[in-house]
């Protein structure tokens, strides 16, 4: 029983959650402008699930295989020292700001529905590290200055 494909499947689960995500981020526009004059708290509704569901989605994401990247262009970040860091950086700085965000917002804020929608990005900022942790897994095993064959 080879548990890396296992999980490598189980991570598919990533896009049903990121298009119900989608889903919700759409909803409020389908039903029409009217019924979103009348009723303006169902974007906050819509998005906290958008957010609960998209990080359902990127944490479920992290289960892939980091030994193999998606495309080239992930490559030719993943494989180049410089262009691996920096992105880890931004993949760092925007994690931690999310679950700031999402901490301050919980506890800061008065309003119940922005408190609801704090709930959501919290849960998306923790999606977000483990998208982050995968991150550095996969930079570790693709830059190429560390898996470079040694020269004699």
């Amino acid at each position: 029983m080879n548990y890396r494909k296992i999980f490598q499947l189980i991570s598919y689960l990533q896009y049903p959650l990121m298009l119900m995500g989608l889903f919700y981020a759409l909803v409020p526009y389908l039903k029409g402008f009217d019924y979103l004059k009348e009723n303006p708290d169902i974007i906050f509704e819509n998005y906290n699930y958008t957010l609960i569901f998209m990080g359902l989605g990127i944490s479920i994401s992290t289960l892939q295989d980091t030994t193999k990247t998606q495309n080239n262009f992930s490559k030719k970040i993943w494989e180049n020292p410089k262009k691996g860091k920096i992105a880890i950086g931004i993949l760092s700085i925007m994690t931690f700001a999310t679950i700031a965000i999402g901490i301050f917002g919980y506890f800061i804020s008065v309003n119940e529905k922005l408190q609801q929608l704090s709930i959501g990005i919290l849960i998306f900022g923790i999606g977000l590290i483990g998208f982050l942790k995968t991150a550095l897994e996969v930079f570790e095993n693709h830059r190429l200055d560390k898996n470079a064959a040694p020269k004699s």
